[in-house]
């Protein structure tokens, strides 16, 4: 199977560290391009009104995203590869899954929750995986102590 195009969704946590790694690996060895998606999770702001303090937690939220998808695109600079970036907003599986329909594979991160942590807190990973229409590697990551 060759990959041209690789979607890689980030949240900036240290979990998605991995699978960033994995997917600059893959891009390099295959010469395909890379695009780093941040998705501003609208749901976070829903039910706030819109003040002040909303506002600079919108910019605070954008900024992570920006610095998200910018550490992307300094790995893929190192290892030589071809790399977009991309800040949405929206709910993370609907954007991911609507992004993913112009890509070859999407390659992300997961903690790899069991039990109740799981159900609680959902996977976004999960959820792309069932419904993409193109391949998802998912690349789990040691849950944080």
């Amino acid at each position: 199977m060759v990959f041209s195009k690789i979607l890689v969704p980030t949240d900036g946590s240290e979990y998605t560290k991995p699978a960033i790694k994995q997917a600059v690996e893959l891009a390099k060895l295959t010469g395909a391009q890379i695009t780093a998606l941040y998705v501003l999770d609208q749901t976070v702001l829903t039910n706030m009104p819109m003040d002040t303090a909303v506002m600079n937690v919108y910019k605070t939220l954008e900024k992570e995203g920006q610095d998200a998808v910018n550490y992307v695109m300094e790995l893929a600079t190192e290892a030589g590869v071809k790399a977009e970036l991309s800040v949405k907003e929206g709910t993370p599986v609907k954007v991911i899954l609507e992004e993913s329909q112009n890509y070859d594979v999407i390659v992300m991160g997961t903690l790899g929750r069991t039990g109740m942590s799981k159900l609680l807190m959902g996977s976004v990973a999960e959820r792309v995986v069932r419904a993409a229409s193109c391949p998802v590697m998912v690349v789990r990551a040691p849950e944080a102590n």
